[in-house]
């Protein structure tokens, strides 16, 4: 018997509650999992609050970690007890000393990657992985500009984008975290406070606009950002950190110069085992080649869940988290 977050009604970091949880033995094709490391990330707060509703409550949330498995299920043959294994992805269930998962959503760690690194950049890096290879084919020569260059996956893609051979536009929210930007490989850091982006950028790209814009802010950078591109650019909404985004007329991607929008899940993007391996081997390789680095700038008990929720809501955290359960 172990200890995890629950949430049993959405609302804010209040809600959530360390209590007393038995995940039970694996069932046929799932594996019981002991967590050394759990990672923190912005869909966990649209879990918490219900911006992207739960199946059911109450429930525990969470969607990456790392450790070792402790017990195998029926069916399961590639998997065995004492593996180090890591994840990204449904179903939710990572704020738990232990847990259930079926075992093919696991990922086994090679003995190069360490456990709290693993569980700070499976879900960040192979989202990044899906934004630069996926979402938009990043070619060297290509400008291009990511909401938050400072968080989790921001920092990722700076370093990825950069060896890549892209210039980097990034937007962060202070001083500190331009600096931190710029030593990850933001050629252009903007301070959204005190800049207007969208002047910034066409000075930076001489009135050209960038090929491809990564926003996961939404509400508050959407419109905004449509007006950093060139002509047939892309536009990758990958979150909403400030809110939903309102509804719109398709007609204005034509208006705004013929430009593409695409609403991306690494979920969807690994749903397939045979791509799940294959955007973790891609980052494996990208930490083992040293063009992206995975520094954990914030550490927190499980227990202190709430805290970490506030800190990463109200801008205090800089690139990646985890949460620690023992």
């Amino acid at each position: 018997m172990g200890n995890a977050i629950f949430v049993h009604q959405t609302g804010g970091p209040e809600v959530l509650r360390w209590s007393s949880h038995d995940p039970g033995a694996p069932g046929e094709g799932e594996v019981r999992l002991r967590h050394e490391a759990i990672g923190l990330n912005f869909i966990d707060v649209y879990h918490r609050t219900g911006l992207y509703p739960l199946p059911k409550l109450p429930a525990v949330i969470g969607m990456e970690g790392a450790g070792v498995v402790t017990a195998v299920g029926a069916g399961v043959s590639d998997l065995k007890v004492g593996d180090r294994v890591a994840y990204a992805g449904q179903p939710s269930g990572a704020y738990a000393q232990e847990r259930r998962i079926p075992a093919q959503r696991l990922v086994p760690l090679p003995a190069d990657i360490g456990m709290e690194q693993a569980a700070a950049m499976m879900l960040k890096g192979m989202t990044a992985r899906f934004l630069l290879y996926g979402c938009h084919a990043l070619q060297p020569g290509h400008t291009i500009l990511i909401h938050a260059a400072a968080g989790g996956v921001g920092s990722i893609v700076c370093q990825w984008a950069r060896h890549k051979g892209a210039t980097v536009i990034g937007t962060v929210g202070s001083e500190e975290k331009a600096s931190y930007a710029a030593e990850r490989g933001c050629h252009h850091p903007i301070l959204y406070g005190k800049e207007d982006f969208v002047a910034r950028v066409k000075a930076i790209t001489a009135g050209a606009g960038v090929d491809v814009v990564y926003d996961s802010v939404g509400q508050a950078t959407f419109m905004r950002s449509l007006d950093c591109l060139k002509p047939m650019g892309t536009l990758v909404s990958f979150g909403q950190s400030s809110g939903p985004i309102a509804a719109f007329d398709p007609g204005l991607l034509a208006a705004k110069g013929s430009l593409f929008l695409t609403r991306p899940s690494l979920f969807t993007y690994t749903a397939k085992r045979h791509d799940l391996l294959a955007h973790a081997a891609d980052l494996f390789e990208a930490i083992r080649q040293g063009a992206v680095r995975v520094e954990i700038n914030q550490r927190y008990p499980l227990a202190e869940a709430a805290r970490a929720h506030q800190d990463l809501e109200n801008r205090r955290t800089f690139g990646q988290s985890v949460l620690l359960p023992f």
